[in-house]
């Protein structure tokens, strides 16, 4: 699970690279995630992350998955109710899913305290 981790680096190197050479494919994006947060329906912020993180747990995006619990901890939300989210994954989506993605919120969390787990 180590690999999870392993490669941040790359994937702001390769953030930074899109960037520079789409720029305009970028900026439309994210303003395109702007737009369905802000104004495609009735759901909170906290909601929309927490929904975020549901989705790359069952999806299996692990950097995806880091992304949305440090928003969804940002928005507001406890560690609490993102490992529900992450435990509601499980009954429709599988075990092992759930799983791997309690591992990336305990990660994110031990990281905050100075461990890592493994």
């Amino acid at each position: 699970m180590d690999d999870y981790f392993d490669n941040l680096d790359s994937t702001e190197l390769n953030l930074k690279y899109f960037t520079e050479h789409h720029e305009n494919i970028y900026k439309a994006y994210e303003k395109y995630g702007q737009l369905v947060h802000k104004e495609g329906g009735p759901l909170d912020e906290k909601t929309c992350w927490l929904i975020k993180v549901a989705l790359s747990t069952e999806c299996q995006y692990p950097r995806a998955l880091r992304t949305h619990i440090l928003k969804a901890l940002s928005s507001g939300c406890t560690k609490e109710e993102i490992e529900h989210a992450i435990l509601l994954v499980g009954p429709s989506a599988g075990f092992p899913k759930t799983m791997s993605g309690i591992l990336v919120l305990r990660n994110i969390s031990d990281e905050a305290e100075g461990d890592q787990i493994h």
